[in-house]
């Protein structure tokens, strides 16, 4: 950490950048936020560990219209976002110094809090020079411990790689954590009847209360005018006026960004209510892999989507009808 704070003194001392991305320590130990840093002393406030689980590259498309370029610190799954955003032009890759900031996967609070541990005061462990293997949580009840890994977002258990895929220098070293398969949860509920998918996800998204948080985070949620905002279709309301439409905002959500969605997970990280969100769009990117060939969102900035580029080797129609 202290090595990303002395470079970006540096970048911003020299002129070569006019200000940060990166995340400030919050006002508990587990939750930094993302934040711009202007000033060499506003750095003191500048902060990198295991919790630090936001995706910047989202904040990279306000920041692409203000003067001079903006250093932003991205994990390995952050350039896969970035280069999506440059694919469809919503990104300038001149207004941005990309330092890749190494990982060792990112911790969520809740999969502590459901080994038991409750009242929290600090965490020591989730430094990025720490070896990653256990956390010590002190508590109001006293110290308590939990392995690295158990504690870990779902998403880095089914981590695309440790590579970054777009920057303009290095800082850190990254540890692998994919431990898990990517598209064994979709199986699992696959392999579900019909009426068990339905009750599955209609438990799961009762639970909705219409934040908007899963489209504000997400990166290829990027429209200037999102259609549920538009007060032509009453779809800007918060509250679901019944079951139909508190479906249908997840489902429409999924199916514009299918194709475009590199699977952050951030989604399912900001739900305050835990909806694994990030279910829809796995399962449309294994559709996607099956159909019209193995394909990954992000990967570099040039090549077409497989939803709008036509080769011969698509599928036919017909069968994709069969598959529902």
């Amino acid at each position: 950490m202290q090595e990303l704070i002395n470079r970006a003194k540096e970048l911003l001392a020299d002129g070569t950048v006019a200000r940060v991305l990166g995340w400030k320590a919050g006002d508990l130990p587990y939750n930094p936020e993302p934040a711009y840093f202007e000033t060499e002393e506003s750095l003191k406030n500048f902060v990198y560990n295991g919790f630090c689980g936001a995706n910047l590259s989202k904040y990279m498309v306000e920041a692409s219209k203000l003067e001079g370029k903006t250093l932003v610190c991205l994990k390995p799954c952050d350039t896969y976002s970035f280069n999506q955003l440059i694919k469809e032009h919503r990104v300038d890759r001149e207004k941005a110094y990309i330092i890749g900031v190494g990982c060792k996967g990112k911790l969520d609070i809740e999969k502590i809090r459901k080994q038991g541990i409750k009242g929290i005061e600090s965490i020591s462990g989730a430094e990025i020079t720490d070896d990653a293997e256990t956390l010590t949580v002190q508590t109001i009840y006293g110290e308590k411990t939990c392995a690295y890994k158990d504690a870990m977002l779902e998403r880095c258990h089914v981590c695309k790689g440790k590579e970054h895929k777009i920057y303009d220098e290095l800082i850190g070293e990254s540890k692998e954590t994919k431990d898990a398969d990517r598209f064994a949860e979709v199986e699992k509920i696959e392999a579900m009847s019909p009426e068990e998918k339905f009750a599955f996800f209609q438990s799961q998204l009762s639970k909705c209360i219409r934040c908007n948080a899963c489209r504000n985070v997400c990166p290829a949620c990027s429209c200037r005018k999102c259609v549920f905002d538009s007060n032509k279709f009453d779809s800007a309301q918060k509250a679901n006026v019944d079951s139909f439409e508190e479906k249908m905002f997840h489902i429409i959500r999924a199916f514009h960004v299918a194709g475009r969605c590199t699977d952050c997970g951030e989604c399912s990280r900001v739900c305050p209510q835990g909806i694994p969100l990030h279910l829809f769009n796995r399962k449309f990117i294994k559709d996607i892999d099956e159909f019209y060939g193995e394909y990954q969102a992000g990967e570099d900035t040039t090549s077409k989507g497989p939803l709008t580029n036509f080769t011969f080797e698509d599928v036919e129609p017909g069968i994709v009808a069969e598959r529902g």
